[in-house]
């Protein structure tokens, strides 16, 4: 493949090396008791983001490691420049343990929590005081060059039709195929909606043991839907779906995997994990678009694009999400949400490559500093996948 392209970019360089597009101060809540809180200062402080969620207590055993990773990974994410880690006090992902491993990175981190501040007010206070120094130190790091090999990508679609396996996710595997040559990295998710591609991938698997592991996240997870009666591999889950013209997962799966591109699967992480290699990386998530997205950006992901054909206003609060639509009467019905129009290879105007090259140059800028949709819309979805019981 020919790069046709200057893979300069601007970001911000880290104490560890890596390099944010972003330049965010996180308000990180371990527990769901301390999310209006930490909502409170991101409202009071500007250069803050923060995320309302249901966890952070009552979890056990693999589903108290998953929500943990994510909490750091989030914490850890290049885009973020330094972290204020809000608990309650007694719950059981503490608060110190969070802050704890994400110092490791030499950023800045603070703990602030309810119970020894008092109560809410106090805290939000603290919070805020704490959050404000952040910010002014964080508004005077300058942006510096770097090139795609530093970049990692997450892709995923949602709300799919049946333009999606033949315009936008072509498309963002053409930009995969890119950012990978580049030396950069591409995230494959979803892996319910992989089901029925499974051999496609496993055949581009760099070795035996990663080929096998493409098999067993498969089972993993239709044995998670045939412990609840359903058949997902037969079945179609989503309405808009079916509305959007696919008649199965299956067929909707031949289309997901199309952004995955043409190059090697060098390797298959758990949920929120940061990828150990560059190149094409699955990593294991649930099709819960938020979910997902979470996991991708818990595990380093900078960027995002999220392909639809049905339209939706997804949006991270870390990293940008790059919307991309499969046709083009969605995409001018939804243009408040809708960054890109993949639809024109649908109607001949433009080819797969010529689109994808679109995407990527899309990628220069929104890495440099261009805002997405739902950056403009302060889109911050948030939710972990969660594997087990509350307790």
């Amino acid at each position: 493949m020919n790069l046709e392209y200057n893979n300069q970019l601007l970001g911000y360089r880290r104490p560890d090396g890596k390099v944010g597009v972003r330049n965010h101060v996180l308000i990180l809540p371990t527990i769901t008791c301390a999310t209006q809180a930490a909502k409170q200062i991101t409202e009071l402080v500007q250069g803050t983001v923060s995320f309302i969620h249901q966890h952070g207590c009552a979890q056990v055993g693999e589903d108290y490691d998953q929500t943990f990773r994510t909490y750091v990974g989030m914490g850890l994410n290049p885009n973020v420049y330094g972290v204020v880690v809000l608990g309650l006090g007694c719950e059981t992902h503490q608060a110190r343990s969070v802050a704890g491993e994400i110092a490791k990175s030499g950023k800045p981190v603070e703990v602030v929590s309810i119970q020894d501040n008092g109560g809410t007010l106090m805290t939000i206070a603290q919070g805020a005081k704490v959050a404000a120094k952040m910010v002014q130190d964080a508004s005077a790091q300058r942006r510096e060059p770097f090139d795609f090999s530093e970049l990692i990508i997450g892709t995923e679609c949602g709300g799919s039709d049946a333009c999606s396996g033949l315009s936008a996710n072509p498309a963002v595997g053409v930009v995969s195929d890119l950012v990978v040559e580049a030396g950069g990295t591409a995230i494959l998710a979803e892996t319910t909606e992989l089901i029925g591609a499974e051999h496609l991938l496993a055949k581009r698997a760099v070795n035996d043991q990663v080929a096998k592991r493409v098999y067993e996240v498969i089972e993993q997870m239709e044995n998670r839907a045939i412990l609840m009666g359903v058949d997902i591999r037969t079945g179609n889950p989503s309405p808009g779906n079916i509305e959007g013209g696919l008649s199965s997962l299956e067929e909707k799966s031949l289309g997901a995997s199309n952004k995955s591109g043409t190059t090697p699967l060098k390797e298959l992480i758990n949920y929120a994990e940061p990828p150990s290699q560059k190149g094409l990386v699955w990593m294991d998530t649930p099709g819960h678009d938020i979910e997902q997205l979470t996991g991708m950006v818990a595990g380093g992901a900078q960027v995002v694009l999220f392909t639809s054909g049905r339209g939706t206003p997804t949006g991270s609060p870390i990293a940008p999400v790059i919307k991309i639509s499969t046709n083009t009467a969605m995409f001018e019905n939804m243009s408040d949400n809708m960054d890109l129009n993949a639809g024109t290879i649908i109607e001949g105007e433009e080819t797969i490559g010529e689109v994808g090259q679109r995407i990527f140059e899309e990628i220069k800028e929104v890495s440099s500093g261009k805002l997405t949709k739902s950056e403009i819309l302060k889109q911050h979805d948030f939710g972990i996948w969660r594997i087990g019981p509350t307790f």
